[in-house]
């Protein structure tokens, strides 16, 4: 993938005024930076999401794949990145046959952050069709889930500064964290996340994923779709990733801190002895 523009900073400087302790004092804080970014795909406008302006060319890769623009890393050849006053614009050229098929089915995805459903012109888009016949999801060993879990807020440099990033990861089975993407949307994250695992031929059935938002539909059905099979998040599920995890024969497991966790499909396939 190619870009003609340097990266841009993912965090800004601000002068504040802190009230603490009944004394005011001037400090300087660091913000998350969260912009406009225009997805195109072979010159068509698809979709625009507020982003942090880091790894787009996973972003755009992870998005396309995650949302069955493309079946896989070989139909995706380039990104372009252009930035303007208004914001960042990647254009993406994928193969013809996975063009054709997206202009059957196009969607106005304007939308902002955490906005997963944003512009979704019909009832029947919702639900998109999710591999179903994947094979089962390896077991997953609770203590290497605790193992990710200690290790993940560690490598979410942006989150330290800022307190404003969400992060999506991929653990290997014994709870090494190969990959780590953060930015203000969840979904964007996770985007991130595969698209940097597809680019570096990462198998995305043998670990488990762990993000720091809520499980929501739509992550279970980005997960799905690409072939993650485990799906470990730190807070809530909704009931509709639930009855789509169970559906697409995913794990899914959410409250997950420190030793406890919630198993809410597959518990059969959690080992938590040593």
């Amino acid at each position: 993938m190619n870009s003609n523009q340097p990266a841009i900073e993912c965090v800004s400087t601000q002068s504040i005024s802190r009230w603490r302790d009944q004394y005011w004092t001037n400090e300087q804080d660091q913000l998350a930076i969260e912009v406009p970014v225009a997805l195109q795909f072979n010159g068509v406008s698809h979709a625009v999401m507020l982003a942090t302006p880091c790894n787009l060319e996973h972003f755009a890769l992870g998005f396309a794949l995650s949302e069955g623009i493309v079946g896989s890393r070989a139909e995706f050849h380039t990104a372009h990145i252009t930035h303007s006053a208004l914001g960042i614009t990647i254009a993406c050229d994928i193969a013809s046959p996975a063009f054709m098929k997206l202009s059957e089915r196009r969607r106005n995805m304007t939308g902002r952050t955490g906005c997963g459903l944003c512009g979704v012109e019909s009832l029947e888009q919702v639900f998109r069709p999710l591999p179903g016949s994947a094979p089962a999801a390896q077991p997953i060993s609770a203590p290497s889930m605790r193992i990710a879990l200690e290790n993940l807020s560690r490598l979410q440099p942006l989150n330290r500064l800022t307190g404003g990033m969400h992060a999506a990861a991929w653990s290997a089975s014994d709870g090494t964290l190969q990959q780590v993407c953060e930015d203000v949307g969840r979904h964007n994250a996770l985007d991130k996340l595969i698209g940097m695992m597809a680019e570096r031929n990462v198998n995305f059935e043998e670990g488990f994923l762990l993000i720091t938002s809520r499980a929501s539909v739509e992550m279970v059905q980005k997960a799905a779709t690409v072939g993650m099979r485990s799906l470990i998040a730190i807070s809530a599920p909704t009931a509709l990733a639930v009855k789509t995890a169970q559906a697409a024969g995913m794990t899914l497991i959410a409250f997950a801190r420190g030793d406890a966790f919630v198993a809410y499909t597959h518990a059969d396939r959690i080992n938590v002895t040593d």
